[in-house]
């Protein structure tokens, strides 16, 4: 490397470069600019570790909402606590980070995030509309949303169905954001926070809420709201992470390796049990089942090996026992056998005496509440319609009040409803006591009445509803147009059916089965037909041919006679008809009786 020598005049009083005898005054220059070399080549290295100093030293505001427990809220004290702020602390301190909270509202918080008063915010909703502004971390939890109601809201299975109601929210929350989206066409009711969405709730205010779930059930249990409970428990699920202004990759990097040093060390796990773990039931380990098998299965066993002793000796016992005394039975079975289906028949024919004198006695004294129900109803109809232009008036004035305990905005529309309700079950409940009397009345039993088939089914079906309705939850009934009359006894006519429907919805396993009725007139017979399908059990081939035997029955262990199909095939005989019976075991049953139809003679 050459060095250039510059002299300066003489005058300028500064030594020389160039080689002199002794080159005291050369060194200290070439020193000089070694040095400034030197400091030039290590700045870069140099403004490099201030950077690095300045971030490690630098505190991080870290934003979070001021209530939404358990994952972050204010304490009693005053301080940031739950998940997020404990999760936040641990990854500052495993990476060497200075970190601030600052909690407040939540819109608060997304507009502090933008504007860059705040570094990162520790809990939000992952959605692909929010990653256009901010930058997402790995997700560290879960978070499920649901539907809360209160208890005698009516019952809803999904968002769907939420339409059309007034549905409170968080502000500002991805359960606001996507219910906008979605083009939500109800009321969205916007509130600070989740306790304050439930809190309306609760009053009776608006219709539903949506709110996380284990926040709302944390609030739930410490606000003590008891008439709220969750009727949808996971209409959404989103991932809950850290958020950093788009671009802050640096930061957001070292948020994510934390989280995985924590995730490593176990400590993450610590955390989240703590907060959520609370919430969700513990599982049982392998160890603990098997210990408690041990202490449940040993004894169980000992106890049943005793019993499988006892058992044995007994039934040696009972099968010595058993042989005296079938034969004895086998002696007195043929003497009893005509003696007691005789007096079996004269008691049911006394009880089904009695219980017509008992029913026709109870149907007069419902008749008289029911009459007073069905005068005075339309009198409270009456003062209800003149009563609401006074309310009404005073609703447009004052505002809403509570009236009756429900907001009066609710009530005009409700109590309307109410009493025609309750007129139209004051009618249903005389017609059906007049099916009753009609039923157990003692009548003529001449076969000289003109029938109308459908009237007497229609009859027999209200009679029986509440078996119907035990029995199955798929009931349908077709009754044929233009049906001539029948000529007959009506209210025999309508004991034959009562018994059919009853006997098919004994036949019915579970409710899920079917029971089809259907009347309709073949005119190439003649004939005027009811016809009665079940998917029950079925009857065996071998049984058909006697369904109608006195005293045959395969439902002796649940109380039966054996007499209801026997006096019903003579009553069908009486008017002239047939009953037919089809059946495949295990299927479904089919019962049809047919009768004449009636021809009016039309000669002079």
């Amino acid at each position: 490397m050459t060095i250039l020598s510059a002299s300066p005049p003489e005058s300028s009083g500064v030594p020389s470069v160039t080689s002199r005898r002794g080159g005291g005054l050369v060194w200290p220059w070439v020193i000089c600019l070694i040095i400034g070399v030197a400091l030039s080549l290590a700045s870069p290295f140099m403004a490099a570790a201030d950077e690095v100093q300045q971030k490690t030293s630098r505190v991080v505001i870290v934003g979070g909402d001021r209530d939404y427990p358990p994952y972050e809220f204010i304490d009693k004290d005053g301080h940031p606590a739950g998940y997020n702020v404990e999760l936040t602390k641990a990854i500052a301190e495993v990476m060497g980070m200075k970190v601030e909270f600052r909690l407040g509202s939540w819109s608060e918080m997304r507009s502090a995030l933008q504007s860059g008063k705040v570094d990162v915010l520790q809990g939000m909703s992952y959605s692909v509309e929010r990653s256009a502004t901010v930058d997402f971390s790995l997700p560290h939890t879960i978070v499920n949303h649901a539907i809360f109601a209160r208890r005698d809201s009516p019952m809803i299975n999904s968002l769907d169905e939420l339409d059309g109601r007034a549905v409170v929210v968080h502000r500002g929350g991805i359960m606001h954001d996507y219910l906008v989206r979605k083009g939500f066409t109800g009321k969205l009711v916007l509130t600070d926070t989740p306790a304050d969405a439930l809190r309306q709730l609760s009053s009776g205010k608006h219709d539903y809420a949506v709110v996380a779930i284990v926040p709302g059930m944390y609030i739930i249990r410490e606000l003590k709201l008891t008439n709220l409970i969750p009727v949808v428990r996971n209409v959404a699920t989103h991932r809950y992470c850290y958020a950093v202004a788009k671009g802050n990759a640096e930061l957001l990097s070292r948020f994510n390796e934390g989280m995985a040093i924590l995730k490593k060390t176990g400590q993450y796990e610590a955390i989240y049990n703590k907060w959520l773990g609370v919430l969700e039931p513990p599982g049982v380990s392998w160890k603990q089942l098997a210990k408690y098998g041990a202490i449940v299965v040993g004894p169980l066993v000992l106890l049943l090996g005793g019993f499988a002793l006892w058992s044995r000796t007994l039934h040696r016992q009972v099968a010595l026992r058993t042989a005296d005394l079938t034969r004895e039975i086998a002696e007195r079975r043929n003497a009893e056998e005509e003696l007691r289906l005789n007096q079996q028949q004269l008691v049911q024919a006394d009880k089904m005496a009695a219980l017509g004198i008992l029913v026709s006695g109870v149907a007069h004294e419902i008749n008289n509440p029911t009459g007073l129900i069905l005068l005075e109803v339309p009198s409270l109809k009456r003062f209800f319609t003149d009563a609401s232009k006074v309310l009404e008036r005073y609703y447009q004035e004052n505002g809403d009040f509570t009236c009756g305990g429900l907001p009066y905005s609710r009530m005009r529309e409700e109590i309307p409803r109410s009493l025609d309700k309750l007129q139209d079950s004051g009618k249903r409940i005389r017609r059906i006591v007049d099916d009753l009397k009609d039923f157990a009345r003692q009548g003529d039993t001449a076969c000289n009445e003109i029938v109308d088939l459908n009237v007497v089914a229609q009859a027999a079906v209200r009679l029986v509803e509440p078996s119907i309705r035990k029995a199955t939850d798929c009931f349908n009934a077709r009754y044929g147009e233009h049906l001539p009359k029948i000529r007959g006894n009506a209210q025999r006519i309508e004991q034959v059916l009562v018994n059919l429907i009853l006997n098919a919805c004994q036949a019915l396993p579970d409710t899920g089965r079917c029971i089809e009725l259907a009347t309709y007139y073949d005119p190439g017979r003649g004939i005027v037909a009811f016809r009665l399908r079940d998917e029950g059990i079925g009857i065996s081939p071998e049984h058909l041919s006697r369904l109608t035997d006195p005293f045959f029955t395969t439902k002796r262990d649940m109380g039966g006679t054996g007499l209801g199909l026997s006096v019903s095939a003579g009553i069908v005989k009486e008017h002239g008809g047939t009953l037919e019976f089809d059946s495949t075991p295990g299927s479904e049953t089919t019962v049809t009786m047919t009768l004449p139809a009636y021809k009016e003679d039309k000669t002079l």
